[in-house]
């Protein structure tokens, strides 16, 4: 089903709920992916990702179809993820420790993560960098989303975005390089 075909049934109230269905088995793995991403963790990923549909739920009257649907809901998602961080940050803080620490030891310790440990020290290189810049990098390397869809995702110009992602992948290597000798190809 097409965002459009989507979208009108959702702005009619006799097929809302139809349209939200569709909406969500179109997007749920992507946006989950997206969030799981950004926190590592399933339970804060799940949590997060029923936040976001019902967020989107709440306010499809304010989609204003200046982009595609699809392209509203990742942003959403990428907002309140990026929120959820802030606050789990703060929390660290409080408690004296390091949040990307933390999310290291909650990946290992998931029963959902059963990669290899190159995947673990892949991981271990995405937390080094910063939020915003991690979000490129996992929409354009995982997602393969052109930087025009990030650029609308993220509110920021094209060139910014392939500059941070340009750097990401950079720090990424120079991080693995170091720890490991492993080279990666990475997406242009």
């Amino acid at each position: 089903m097409t965002d459009k075909e989507i979208f009108e049934l959702l702005s009619d109230q006799r097929t809302r709920e139809r349209g939200f269905s569709a909406l969500v088995k179109e997007l749920k793995e992507k946006v989950y992916w997206q969030i799981r991403r950004m926190v590592l963790s399933h339970e804060d990923a799940d949590d997060l990702l029923q936040d976001v549909f019902v967020k989107v739920y709440q306010n499809i009257e304010n989609f204003n179809r200046d982009s595609n649907l699809s392209t509203w809901v990742y942003r959403i998602a990428f907002n309140h993820t990026l929120n959820f961080l802030k606050v789990q940050k703060r929390k660290s803080i409080l408690k004296f420790s390091n949040l990307e620490d933390s999310m290291l030891e909650n990946l290992k310790a998931d029963n959902l993560f059963d990669s290899s440990e190159i995947e673990y020290k892949f991981q271990k290189a995405l937390l080094v960098l910063p939020k915003k810049q991690r979000a490129v990098f996992n929409l354009r390397y995982y997602d393969e989303l052109p930087f025009s869809d990030i650029a609308r995702i993220m509110d920021v110009s094209e060139s910014s975005l392939k500059s941070s992602y340009h750097f990401a992948t950079k720090k990424i290597q120079e991080s693995l390089l170091n720890d490991d000798n492993i080279k990666f190809e990475f997406i242009n």
